[in-house]
């Protein structure tokens, strides 16, 4: 039977959370903040390849994401 590997390190990024927010981070709020982030991720990448197919573009640029950078963080803020 094959080890399960950790795709990220749970300790280091509920220390990291817990450092910035002073609070106290529950059981399974590590794992809530990984699939927030995917989620932004995606939404930023679907965002990105609609924004370059507009302007004409054949792929992502590094412009076409820094525009709609900003639109998606509002929509994630909360």
């Amino acid at each position: 039977m094959a080890a399960t590997q950790k795709l990220y390190p749970r300790g280091t990024v509920k220390r990291i959370v817990k450092a910035h927010s002073n609070r106290n981070v529950s059981k399974n709020a590590d794992i809530l903040i990984f699939l927030d982030y995917m989620l932004f991720m995606q939404e930023l990448m679907r965002e990105a390849t609609i924004s370059a197919r507009k302007t004409g573009e054949k792929g992502i640029s590094q412009g076409s994401v820094r525009k709609v950078t900003e639109r998606t963080l509002r929509k994630f803020r909360g």
